[in-house]
């Protein structure tokens, strides 16, 4: 039995090893890809900030009062790791001026002092965009759509649903909390004790609880969708008309409210029926046109969203969707010493050079290593997945050429001269794999 380490990871944070880590980092760049399709540029924001920035998230959320990882600095200053990325983007927007419209994506790692999760971790990771500077609906609907669409099309899942509504300016949701207030006061006692004190802190935050018990007293709650202007109503529905335009699916949910208090107008999130209920929600977001002007900026209409990374994978596996990239090389090094003294040395180097050259032409290969006998090296060449291994013995060293040994097929191999030896590789590469072989060795 392994003896325990004496340093491990911190409760929520978890290390991202192979192949999961090239995994995460293909949904980042296919994020990235389908993002740039959009007209959004990157944009790294640090991953420490002044408090203040996220202090204007709002002081009775749960982020701000309860989850935030603050601290002052050995300057003095207050300062906290970013529990989320939009104040940070928007902070970056009035510090720098940029011309609006200004599109941005971006993948940032969040921290949150919160109960880990399924799919959720102190540490967690997320892709979003942000767009500054306009406040058509059909911005919305855009953003929406190339969420909608990058879930469905790019990571291939289908158990997914779409839920909108719009929470109107600060006035209407003002009264819509006071209105609410009063409904809920006079059911106190059948909320959950711990949904009982937001009743005059945030009335608006139990609409976000989980808890059955609360669930239940909500029923015949007041609609925000019943106090919204004429202007905030034609903004809904235009967003509405986007998404139908789109022929993307969605639900209308008058409770839905987000976790932030910077939102107004229209809040979506998109959930996934493959995992579980209380971890659903693998994106959202929604219009933040008051954002700016509380961090100091002047007046600046601002949507966009955010998704994690961690429960879109999670609701990938549950789907069978986006596996990943294929971590196997495209070819394996193995040498035969020549006879004498030194053949060990000599093998060695020529599998160093071999490695060298052929990755200085693109090619992914790999070799073994401290001396390791042939039958040795061919037992690594088939655990690696390579798609060939690489032969050089007397009668190669002679003529100047390496055998190609197919591993994922037949075993057939075939002579290839040194100096035509990249392109041969390469043009291997679109062979298919042999499935029930590599069946065999993923269960051996």
């Amino acid at each position: 039995m392994a003896a325990r380490p004496e340093f491990s990871s911190l409760t929520g944070m978890h290390d991202l090893l192979p192949p999961e880590s090239s995994r995460t980092r293909a949904l980042v760049d296919a994020f990235g890809d389908h993002a740039g399709r959009h007209g959004f540029a990157p944009i790294r924001t640090p991953i420490l900030e002044d408090l203040g920035v996220f202090a204007r998230l709002g002081a009775d959320t749960d982020v701000v009062s309860k989850e935030m990882y603050a601290f002052t600095d050995r300057d003095g200053t207050d300062v906290a790791l970013r529990p989320e990325t939009t104040a940070g983007v928007a902070r970056s927007f009035i510090q720098h001026h940029p011309l609006t419209p200004w599109r941005v994506w971006y993948h940032a790692e969040h921290f949150r002092h919160e109960k880990p999760q399924k799919g959720r971790y102190r540490q967690h990771h997320q892709v979003g965009c942000e767009v500054f500077g306009s406040a058509d609906p059909d911005l919305d609907a855009e953003i929406i759509v190339m969420l909608w669409d990058f879930d469905t099309a790019v990571l291939g899942l289908a158990d997914l649903c779409l839920l909108v509504n719009s929470i109107g300016t600060p006035e209407t949701r003002a009264t819509f909390s006071s209105d609410l207030a009063r409904f809920l006061a006079a059911r106190r006692d059948r909320l959950h004790p711990t949904d009982q004190p937001k009743i005059e802190r945030n009335p608006l935050r139990i609409l976000d609880t989980k808890q059955p018990d609360t669930l239940a007293a909500l029923e015949g709650a007041p609609s925000i969708l019943d106090l919204l202007t004429a202007d905030e109503r034609a903004h809904f529905d235009r967003v509405q008309a986007g998404l139908v335009a789109a022929g993307v699916p969605f639900t209308v949910e008058p409770r839905l409210v987000r976790g932030l208090d910077y939102y107004t107008d229209t809040v979506f999130e998109i959930t996934s029926g493959a995992i579980d209920a209380a971890q659903s929600t693998i994106g959202g977001g929604g219009r933040y046109d008051g954002l700016v002007q509380a961090l100091g900026g002047p007046p600046t209409p601002g949507v966009g969203f955010g998704a994690g990374v961690e429960r879109m994978l999670l609701a990938c596996d549950a789907e069978g969707t986006f596996p990943g990239p294929d971590p196997s090389p495209d070819a394996y090094v193995v040498v035969f010493p020549a006879e004498g003294d030194t053949a060990r040395e000599r093998a060695g180097d020529e599998a160093r050079d071999l490695c060298l050259e052929l990755r200085r032409e693109g090619i992914a290969v790999e070799r073994s290593y401290d001396g390791r006998s042939p039958k040795s090296q061919m037992k690594a060449a088939d655990r690696s997945g390579a798609r060939l291994a690489l032969l050089i013995g007397d009668d190669e060293r002679a003529a100047g050429t390496v055998t190609l040994r197919d591993l994922r097929t037949d075993g057939a191999q075939r002579s290839v001269p040194r100096a035509v030896l990249a392109g041969e590789i390469s043009a291997s590469r679109s062979a298919p794999r042999d499935q029930s072989r590599e069946l065999r060795k993923s269960t051996s």
